[in-house]
């Protein structure tokens, strides 16, 4: 499996922007489609956007589309997730996985995990 470090957490206030990163190693990256998910307190983690193994195709769960973008550089085995016009409500652990088979919005079948970095978005 992959290895996964995210970065780039912290506070903002709302209209905010942050960009995480995921660093990836141990494996072949640009094997990997990859995606990023997110936990608040007490509720489910919750599918937020993925980029397949090229970078050439992108999802993105609604409640984030036109406002997140990830990318990918597979010569850095990194990928980021550009978090603009931040609201309250994107206050979130957020995590990096990679799935090595499926370019998928679904949680389970992403084989590898980061230890999330925390968003916090004040009002």
């Amino acid at each position: 499996q992959v290895q996964l470090v995210e970065s780039g957490g912290g506070l903002v206030q709302a209209g905010g922007s942050l960009r995480l990163s995921c660093a990836a190693s141990g494996r072949t990256f640009s094997d990997y489609n990859m995606g990023w998910f997110r936990q608040a307190p007490g509720k489910e983690r919750e599918f937020v956007a993925a980029i397949s193994r090229s970078g050439g195709d992108t999802r993105y769960a609604d409640s984030v589309k036109g406002r997140f973008t990830i990318s990918r550089v597979n010569a850095k085995n990194t990928v980021s997730l550009q978090m603009n016009s931040l609201k309250p409500e994107d206050t979130a652990f957020y995590y990096c996985a990679a799935s090595a088979r499926f370019f998928t919005t679904r949680l389970t079948l992403y084989d590898s995990w980061g230890q999330g970095t925390q968003v916090t978005v004040s009002s």
